[in-house]
């Protein structure tokens, strides 16, 4: 009997993030192109430096409201027929607000690409921001927002924002506003949001995927490169200030058969040098199931199926004016809310004291770097980073620099960063459960004062 040749493996070719190239529209719009042979559906992020800073006071959530309504017709179609052309084109269109700026979303087939830059070109140059469909998604909303808060982590993230920062900064509030806020919004405060901060000239667009006899320069110049507007200098940004002063929040949920668990402060962003070790550290601490919190938590005492440890860019800025929430999040049982919370803060002593295994820090770079080509295999996720690195203000090639760097940080540089973002008397510890079960478990621990707040 004869056999089909068994396959063998070839020879690794390198692999290092891809570069874009970087250009100018005459309109002002800065355009980073980045070919990428085989991606046949074609990513395009569009950068607005709409920072939620820039919201009027009362109307917390215009600019996620602003952004959604993008896509809700323009001059040319109407709210069906926008959507309609995407469909047709096979191309979707999405929109995100958050602190740093508002984000724009393309995916289409290249086939396609010209046409649907031109309903994207639309949605920027002339929305119609009709009063009913703003009406419309306002109404959304509010729907939402009592989904959002019967989420315990959701109301976890919330209740930590109110604690870390300062009453009066926006960093303290909902991303998407209250009910109290969005139910104010209309019609005239979307344009109005628009016309003040959305233009050309502070716009960038990334445009990712298999560019092989595409004239891009010419699909550019008849639709982003017809958007007109007026010049202007990007917002200054207030600095940010917290208050990370150890310390435990009980959001009380009576009756919760689970505790919600969100530990967290400020600290260093991608400016600083510290990033990849903090990147490498954080992750031996909880970024997988073989990290020294899940070994503990999960595998030896069972008191939860996760828990993890992460680093979330707030923003970016050289010159010390950004930063990242430290956290730690997962859930446990009521009624081992103490024990967890005592075992949690003894590995992070344990940690401080004996530091990282060379064992845990290979790990961690095989799989942060090992993974990367995986991790950037569609163009969506190129762009969305390539957007990233441009919203962060940090250089094109930010992102294949990390991978080095990750690789070269040693075992001691790596713990020396992670004790240094979770020490244990400077983190803010939020639980959303019963307080009257968990309340006195956690005073025991001395980890804080507690205070009980409702769980509305």
């Amino acid at each position: 009997m004869d056999f089909h040749p068994r396959p063998e493996g070839g020879e690794p070719t390198p692999w290092a993030f891809p570069a874009p190239e970087r250009s100018t529209l005459p309109n002002g719009l800065t355009v980073l192109r980045c070919h990428r042979p085989g991606q046949q559906v074609v990513a395009v992020d569009v950068n607005l430096p709409a920072p939620l800073d820039a919201e009027p006071e009362g109307l917390d959530g215009v600019a996620t409201l602003m952004a959604r309504a993008l896509t809700e017709g323009t001059d040319k179609h109407d709210a069906e027929e926008f959507a309609a052309e995407l469909e047709r084109f096979g191309a979707t269109l999405d929109t995100h607000a958050d602190h740093p700026g508002l984000r724009v979303s393309l995916e289409v087939p290249v086939s396609r690409l010209t046409k649907a830059l031109g309903l994207l070109a639309d949605a920027l140059r002339a929305p119609a921001f009709p009063d009913s469909e703003v009406e419309r998604l306002v109404r959304n909303r509010l729907d939402e927002i009592p989904h959002e808060l019967a989420s315990p982590a959701r109301r976890a993230a919330m209740e930590l924002s109110k604690e870390l920062f300062p009453a009066g900064s926006r960093m303290s509030r909902p991303r998407l506003g209250t009910a109290q806020t969005v139910e104010r919004i209309d019609g005239p405060a979307v344009r109005a949001f628009y016309e003040r901060h959305v233009r050309p000239s502070t716009a960038t667009a990334v445009v990712v995927g298999d560019l092989t006899g595409v004239d891009l320069d010419k699909a550019l110049a008849g639709t982003l490169g017809a958007w007109e507007g007026s010049a202007a200098e990007p917002l200054p940004m207030p600095p940010i200030t917290a208050d990370d002063t150890g310390r435990v929040v009980i959001v009380d949920r009576p009756g919760a058969v689970q505790t919600q668990l969100l530990l967290g402060r400020i600290g260093a962003d991608r400016h600083d040098r510290v990033w990849p070790a903090q990147v490498l550290g954080t992750y031996c601490l909880g970024g997988t199931l073989t990290s020294r919190l899940d070994r503990v938590l999960r595998e030896e005492k069972g008191y939860t199926y996760g828990v993890r440890s992460f680093g979330q860019v707030l923003r970016s800025e050289p010159g010390g004016n950004g930063a990242a929430v430290l956290a730690i999040s997962g859930s446990v049982a009521t009624d081992v809310t103490g024990p967890a919370l005592g075992d949690l803060w003894q590995v992070l002593r344990t940690l401080a004291a004996e530091g990282l295994t060379d064992a845990e820090r290979d790990v961690a770079v095989q799989n942060l770097v090992g993974v990367a080509p995986l991790k950037y295999e569609t163009a969506a996720a190129v762009a969305d980073t390539l957007a990233d690195q441009v919203e962060q203000h940090l250089p094109d090639d930010f992102q294949a620099q990390m991978y080095a760097r990750l690789a070269a940080t040693g075992t001691v540089e790596a713990t020396a960063a992670v004790v240094s973002a979770f020490p244990v008397d400077r983190l803010v510890t939020i639980l959303v459960g019963d307080a009257s079960q968990i309340a006195q478990p956690v005073r025991e621990l001395g980890i804080g004062e507690v205070t009980v707040v409702t769980g509305g």
